[in-house]
């Protein structure tokens, strides 16, 4: 296990230096002059150069990509163009929200989809499958700007329960939990469901039948642990993406997390904070791909990891 760890953080290097040199030169393809932004409207163009200058800006492109890397190599993200502060003090101050944001989003969507999974997979054809995946099939559809505005109006605006926006103690994780965490639980349902089918079909599941249990326990010990394996997969590459995806959601709700961020840095041409944020994303998911390999072990002793 441990040597397979090891092999796995190896081979993450290359991916992230094809990371760090995709979003470098993508951001610099962003219309807009990030100079201009910093100056103000009224700054004359001496001003702006003078700014460009000062933000390296001049130098030419290789010689940008160098100091960039070096500065990650020294633990230097740089420093953001719209608050002048160091692009990690600025994503240390918001990463705590999207972590509570996505962990509550991910705990409800995860039970609240296995649940409906195998529900569904137990009925299968049945009225009860028929609407388990006709509510995932919604939450998939459903655009979540759309649910976090229904919401909005109907909990915040109309009943006054939660607030509107903010990051203010658990009640203001309520609603963007919900909405974040909504197509989360439909695509989990749906793999769930698939999952438990196939492994009905298997003989042990027959031969557990013939012995004369109960069909809830054969569901449960028999067929639910080992249908929870492709079903792990998903949750983790969800768990990735609620961590990197939850930009309109975060905007929908003023949440002051990674991913409104995002949308701030870009608005203002901020280069290092863009490409900070995009490659903490991306190892997100590196990571997270990683502890899932490892709990495929965890679930089935039988599977070799290579």
């Amino acid at each position: 296990m441990l040597r397979y760890i090891v092999k796995r953080i190896i081979g993450v290097i290359p991916t992230l230096i094809l990371v760090v040199t995709f979003v470098f030169f993508f951001v610099r393809m962003i219309p807009g002059d990030p100079a201009r932004l910093v100056a103000g409207p009224q700054a004359t163009q001496e001003d702006v150069e003078l700014v460009r200058e000062q933000l390296g800006l001049n130098e030419s492109i290789p010689k940008q990509y160098v100091n960039y890397v070096s500065g990650l190599f020294h633990g230097d993200l740089g420093t953001s163009l719209r608050t002048k502060r160091p692009v990690a003090v600025e994503v240390a101050s918001r990463y705590g929200n999207t972590v509570q944001l996505t962990l509550l989003s991910l705990a409800w969507s995860s039970v609240v989809g296995i649940l409906l999974g195998v529900w569904s997979g137990r009925h299968r054809s049945k009225w009860q499958d028929y609407t388990g995946m006709t509510l995932a099939v919604s939450g998939i559809s459903l655009p979540s700007f759309w649910i976090g505005f229904i919401l909005i109006i109907i909990f915040s605006v109309n009943l006054k329960i939660f607030p509107t926006t903010g990051a203010d103690g658990f009640s203001s994780l309520v609603l963007p939990a919900f909405t974040l965490g909504t197509s989360v639980a439909a695509v989990v349902a749906r793999f769930t469901r698939s999952s438990l089918i196939e492994v009905m079909k298997e003989d042990y599941i027959r031969t557990a039948r013939a012995k004369g249990l109960r069909e809830k326990a054969v569901i449960w010990k028999h067929a639910f642990r080992n249908s929870m394996i492709s079903v792990v997969t998903v949750i983790g590459l969800q768990f990735g993406y609620l961590l990197g995806g939850s930009v309109v959601t975060e905007s929908v709700f003023a949440f002051p997390g990674l991913g409104s961020l995002l949308i701030e840095s870009v608005n203002y041409r901020d280069y290092p904070a863009i490409q900070s944020l995009i490659l903490i994303f991306s190892l997100h998911f590196l990571i997270i791909n990683l502890l899932v390999d490892v709990l495929y072990a965890l679930l089935n002793p039988e599977i070799q990891l290579g």
